[in-house]
């Protein structure tokens, strides 16, 4: 009888075992695809701006319509590849706006520009969140990494199809100087 109670109490232990491992797989899970969807809003909140930005810059800027629509054709196809499949399109769009405040330098009275100061702040305070995001996202994915490759949850990980989580990187042009030439 003695065994009996022991081999449930076993049972009972490893089966709470099981449960909770897998509920923290879940949760760690859950959380990284939600500071996932956290880099997507703040990049909506990017491509709201940039038309209001543009059309700022236009009235000021001539002879850099080229610059303007290499931003516009970037931010097409940021939102059109979406998810993580974006992340390329995105950084490329990241790279083209610093390229335009460059360019703002050379136009005292665009810098002057009340809106043009309120959108140009703005837009460094989504980028911003979006550095701190891709931060977050990065460390909620080497979370779940960590407990899809340790022992003993790696066995629970594996017997439910828990995979590991890509970083979000950032491309080897987002980390250039930005060369604006006229």
């Amino acid at each position: 009888m003695l065994a009996l109670l022991f081999l449930l109490a076993i049972v009972v232990l490893v089966g709470l075992w099981l449960a909770g491992t897998y509920n923290r797989l879940v949760r760690l899970r859950n959380g990284a695809e939600e500071a996932f969807k956290t880099i997507d809003v703040f990049a909506k909140q990017r491509y709201d701006l940039i038309p209001n930005l543009v059309n700022t810059i236009k009235g000021y800027t001539q002879y850099e319509s080229s610059t303007l629509e290499k931003i516009v054709e970037l931010r097409s196809k940021a939102m059109q590849a979406g998810g993580k499949d974006g992340g390329t399109a995105d950084n490329a769009l990241a790279g083209a706006l610093k390229s335009v405040f460059a360019l703002a330098e050379n136009y005292p009275d665009l810098k002057a520009n009340q809106e043009f100061l309120h959108l140009q702040q703005k837009l460094s305070e989504l980028e911003e969140g979006i550095q701190r995001a891709r931060r977050y996202y990065n460390a909620s994915a080497r979370e779940v990494n960590n407990a899809v490759e340790s022992f003993p949850s790696n066995l629970i990980a594996n017997m439910f199809g828990f995979h590991l989580m890509e970083y979000y990187e950032v491309a080897q042009a987002e980390t250039q100087n930005v060369q604006v030439q006229f």
